[in-house]
């Protein structure tokens, strides 16, 4: 197995991506120290001890985003850090401080830790396709967004998307502290992610293909979609080539919530459309983002329909949806 005698530290743990990369690594035999707020608290935990191996070799560790230090133990004598802790928090009612401050100075917190650890060659942020696209320019159909495109913090700012202001800070700032403190760092940037859940609770990305499954109205805006799955396996690929390098972009397919109700709708016939989502509006043309590194970190992408399915029957099988 690959991650046989290697010990990696994963921080947020219990959160979407995170436990699905933790599932991964263990998978994959390596020994992860994994970091939650609450290590108290049965559903930040439960479901990750319950994975294969963890009995043998995970550790679950105490750790706050904005407490100065509170890594050290879990990233010490660490081969490798994944920095996926980072609030997600979609919804437009939220505060510049909810988000920016937890994601930006968390992360330096954790690369302060990780520029202490000589043992460490390589850390793997968990950045956004928030960090990518907010810039202002148009996504019309000619349009391929690729890891050259950066947000504009400004832009976010004046636009109050607080949740891709508080990606986009932190991206920049761990690749400003990075190269000052000579870290390898490689960043992951996926699109809106679904797929199943391990943990218990309801997660920001997929709660729009919840809405859409129960009837409820939302904005028809539109995304790049990618399978939790693969990106955590993006993860683990970053980590493990030795020439990867910079940033990943993420992305199966580029749809609006219309192009998502239809093949919904095509997976489960039962389901009632709310009466503006038309067949015509749910073909409307994208934009596309480029699949050159990322098929270069040798992902291959589960296809959207799929992952859609398994997201509907992981909702059921947790009760979010009652059959």
């Amino acid at each position: 197995m690959s991650g046989e005698g290697k010990v990696v530290c994963v921080t947020g743990a219990s959160g979407y991506i995170a436990s699905w990369l933790v599932k991964q690594l263990l998978q994959l035999g390596y020994t992860v120290k994994a970091t939650v707020r609450d290590p108290n608290d049965p559903k930040k935990t439960e479901h990750l001890l319950a994975l294969d191996g963890a009995k043998e070799r995970l550790e679950i560790f105490k750790a706050s985003l904005l407490e100065e230090g509170s890594f050290d133990a879990a990233i010490d004598a660490c081969d490798g850090v994944f920095h996926t802790a980072s609030p997600v928090l979609l919804s437009s009612n939220v505060s510049q401080a909810d988000v920016v401050d937890p994601a930006l100075k968390g992360t330096l917190n954790v690369l302060r830790t990780c520029a202490k650890v000589p043992s460490i060659r390589r850390v793997v942020l968990t950045s956004s396709d928030a960090a990518v696209l907010s810039n202002g320019k148009p996504l019309t159909p000619d349009v391929t967004v690729d890891e050259t495109w950066f947000s504009d913090p400004n832009f976010c700012e004046k636009s109050k998307l607080w949740y891709r202001l508080g990606k986009t800070l932190a991206e920049e700032a761990a690749w400003k502290f990075s190269e000052e403190n000579r870290i390898n760092m490689v960043a992951i940037n996926p699109g809106m992610v679904l797929g199943p859940l391990l943990q218990p609770t309801l997660n920001a990305s997929v709660k729009p293909i919840l809405n859409l499954v129960k009837g409820v109205k939302i904005p028809c805006e539109t995304y790049s979609w990618v399978d939790v799955r693969d990106v955590a396996k993006a993860h683990i690929q970053a980590f493990e080539n030795l020439t990867a390098c910079g940033r990943y972009c993420l992305a199966e397919r580029v749809a609006n919530h219309f192009g998502i109700f239809k093949i919904l709708r095509g997976l489960y016939p039962e389901l009632n459309p709310p009466e503006e989502y038309t067949e015509e509006k749910a073909s409307e043309p994208t934009h596309r983002v480029s699949k050159e590194r990322a098929q270069s970190l040798g992902i291959t992408y589960i296809p959207l329909e799929l992952s859609l399915k398994d997201t509907i029957e992981s909702l059921k099988e947790k009760n979010f949806i009652i059959a």
